[in-house]
């Protein structure tokens, strides 16, 4: 069984590094576009960090409270189909290539139907599967990503402003669910204007799908329910294309900070979910994160 190491690596473009100054302890803890941080990290195989420096109804999931049964703190949830693409980058990119490269990608969220949202960042260093950006999209539905897949704006970006600078990328998409509500839903606001993006990639070995899978991701996903002073949103979910599998599962965390993120990721809940819940099960592990900050400046 082979489980890789991790390597996280914030973004390097812009030069904005905000936090919410969280004082909180990893002892209390419970009680409790783009790029650019001057802090890194490693997760290693055990997950352990260590420093290193409104659409179609037929989408809204009813809860139980709203439906006239008794229950307290449910909320109304909305699918949504996230896309991830990590990107392996030529070694000698320049930054205008980046630049280039970068823009007409987020371009795209303008120039075709079914994006809601979208986040992007370059990773400052080098992971086990030598990624060098990361790009996430939100769609309303399936149907709006397998069109994606196909439009022709699209698919010139690949070809005209991403292919000639890199040597490989990979695409991951999931379903989920998030809050019924227009901020969540398209990630506006001031709460996902900047702070730290993170993207789990997992291998689970073929007896455990259905099963110690779900568990797994389901605890990870539970546990950033608990820490809202931490973390913005999340989401996570199954491999969409059952046909093509590298990895079974993917989960995204929006972190406030990069503060937020160190504090979340070496804590003793995480490190004893990733320890019980995915080491026994997974074959192999990917995450890396980017730093977020307002768009405006550099882009466009």
């Amino acid at each position: 069984m082979q489980i890789l190491s991790q390597i996280f690596f914030p973004s390097r473009r812009g030069n904005r590094s905000e936090t919410l100054g969280i004082a909180a302890s990893q002892s209390r803890l419970k009680r409790k576009y783009t790029r650019s941080s001057s802090v890194s990290s490693f997760i290693d195989r055990r997950g352990n960090l260590s420093d290193c420096a409104v659409t179609e109804r037929r989408n809204v999931v009813v809860s139980a409270v709203e439906e006239g049964i008794p229950g307290a703190g449910v909320q109304r949830k909305r699918k949504v189909v996230e896309h991830i693409c990590l990107v392996k980058a030529k070694e000698d990119l320049s930054e205008e290539e980046e630049k280039d490269m970068l823009d007409f990608l987020y371009t795209t969220q303008y120039q075709m139907r079914g994006i809601v949202a979208m986040s992007l960042g370059r990773i400052c260093d080098q992971n086990p599967e030598q990624f060098t950006h990361a790009i996430f999209m939100r769609f309303q539905m399936k149907e709006d990503l397998a069109k994606f897949y196909e439009n022709t704006f699209y698919t010139t970006v690949l070809k005209e402003h991403v292919i000639p600078y890199c040597h490989g990328f990979i695409n991951f998409d999931y379903e989920s669910e998030v809050e019924d509500d227009i901020l969540p839903i398209f990630r506006k606001g001031e709460e996902f204007n900047y702070g730290v993006e993170l993207m789990i990639l997992v291998e689970f070995s073929q007896s455990s799908l259905g099963g110690p899978a779900e568990d797994a991701i389901t605890s990870l996903a539970n546990l950033t329910v608990d820490f809202p002073s931490l973390i913005v949103q999340a989401t996570k979910g199954a491999n969409m294309k059952m046909d093509n599998i590298e990895y079974t599962h993917g989960l995204v965390v929006r972190f406030r900070s990069v503060e937020a993120f160190k504090i979340f990721m070496g804590s003793s809940e995480y490190n004893t979910i990733w320890e019980s819940k995915f080491m026994p099960f997974i074959r192999k592990a990917l995450c890396v994160h980017f730093s977020v900050d307002p768009v405006g400046k550099e882009l466009m």
